[in-house]
């Protein structure tokens, strides 16, 4: 592994991903304020008046595995690098605040990677705020700068093999681990892992299976027009749908709720390709979304599509109206009850829509897969969500990466190795006042086409 201008980007912000800072992750919202708890995390443009926080960052405990603090002169150094890095544009330096407190640093600069234009990341976190999710949170908004940036590509950082927890944070961002490098720092000699967060575009290829949904029927042989009925029944799970030049999911003024026993008023028409769940009385049955599910109504099993690793992506419009929801799902087929992750291609709140854009949810969900962790994130898109959009995986044996029209927005490094059946879903939720919103109806979920390309 070949590794340069280390030495130099490891000096911008005390070191690759501070070995001295304990850090974690959790909450947060990318593109925006990161929310964990009652905490609020936003990073602000570094400026003059914040010589004061980098020397508070400069302390014995927040450098002991640098080799120790700089001079007062080296910090006055370093808070003019910052600035003027900033104006010529080869590095980015933000304050992290939480609750409008400043509480650390973070940033990117411009390095390569094996002679690949990068970027290198590093942060710290005053000691008061740490082990509270601040560096997590203040990474994940860091990386939405960086995709809105999109002048490469490829983040990396370095930090310290003897500091797990910065390593840990790496880990969880969806970053590679590509091994370790030892280089002479500060009169001594700073031993690090390498590791790399490939931020690329999707680069579709391999084998692909379409549904362009062009017929005047569904094909039987890929949809299950219904929504678990077995936790209700196929009558009143049954899919209001349209096909032709693109497939049209509808909820109508007279839809009934679908399981109104264990969801209320809840409406949805969804399709799903397949079908699994046990005998009348059990408690077999995919998507155990609550406690207690018992299953109202025998079905057949169906083993229809069900992908295993590649491409899953799809081109779809959501709805901006308060009490609808679109969604586009794989999730384990669950003959096995581990075998339950959710993969969240995307998840849209028509409440989450605005004039000039919305958030979009993807991710990994456990559900009761006791070797994933929930780990989602919302993310925001600009542009007119009620027009077609792509989203998409890429899901090996290592990580999924998730896109939406075609840009990187997310890596988890996580394990899902059993096959999912594709979910297409638009939900009507109970309205908050309590009153249905007829007067909007129907509502309408277009989707163009489905797409999977296995390698």
């Amino acid at each position: 592994m070949r590794l340069t201008r280390h030495a130099r980007s490891c000096s911008l912000l005390h070191g690759a991903s501070l070995p001295g800072c304990r850090v974690s992750a959790a909450g947060g919202r990318v593109g925006g304020p990161g929310h964990h708890g009652r905490m609020t995390v936003t990073l602000t443009r570094w400026s003059d008046g914040d010589l004061g926080l980098l020397e508070r960052m400069n302390a014995p405990e927040m450098t002991v595995h640098l080799g120790g603090p700089e001079t007062a002169d080296e910090v006055r150094d370093r808070h003019a690098r910052y600035l003027r890095l900033w104006e010529s544009d080869e590095a980015r330096t933000y304050r992290i605040d939480v609750d409008g407190e400043p509480a650390g640093g973070i940033g990117y600069w411009a390095v390569e990677h094996d002679a690949r234009p990068a970027w290198e990341t590093g942060w710290s976190v005053l000691p008061e705020h740490q082990g509270r999710g601040v560096a997590g949170a203040a990474l994940r908004a860091l990386l939405a700068e960086i995709r809105a940036d999109g002048r490469r590509d490829l983040l990396v950082a370095y930090p310290g093999i003897d500091n797990p927890a910065s390593n840990a944070l790496c880990a969880r961002a969806g970053f590679v681990a590509q091994g370790e490098g030892t280089e002479p720092w500060r009169g001594g000699e700073l031993t690090f892992r390498i590791w790399a967060l490939d931020m690329a575009p999707l680069q579709p290829g391999g084998d692909l299976e379409e549904e362009r949904f062009g017929a005047e029927s569904l094909d039987p042989e890929r949809w299950w027009p219904h929504y678990l009925p077995h936790w209700s029944s196929r009558e009143a799970t049954m899919a209001r749908w349209k096909t032709g030049d693109r497939l049209e999911l509808r909820i109508d003024p007279d839809t009934p709720p679908w399981a109104p026993e264990w969801d209320g008023d809840v409406r949805v028409s969804h399709l799903q390709t397949g079908q699994f769940s046990g005998p009348v009385g059990s408690s077999t049955g995919q998507h155990r979304f609550r406690d207690g599910l018992v299953v109202r109504e025998e079905q057949p099993e169906h083993r229809l599509w069900l992908p295993h690793y590649g491409i899953i992506e799809t081109r779809m419009s959501a709805i901006r109206h308060s009490d609808a929801m679109v969604a586009f799902w794989p999730i384990g087929f669950e003959d096995r009850p581990d075998d339950s992750g959710e993969i969240c291609i995307a998840e849209v709140f028509g409440r989450d829509l605005d004039d000039d854009g919305g958030w979009v949810t993807v991710g990994v969900k456990a559900h009761h897969d006791p070797r994933l962790r929930d780990e989602v994130e919302r993310i925001r898109v600009t542009g007119d969500l009620t027009q077609p959009h792509d989203y998409a995986v890429e899901w090996t044996p290592e990580h999924l990466r998730f896109f939406i029209d075609g840009r990187w927005v997310k890596t988890v490094a996580q394990r899902i190795d059993y096959p999912v059946q594709l979910m297409l879903d638009v939900f009507e939720l109970p309205a908050a006042g309590g009153a249905r919103g007829t007067a909007a109806l129907p509502h309408r979920f277009r989707v163009e086409h489905v797409r999977v390309r296995t390698r």
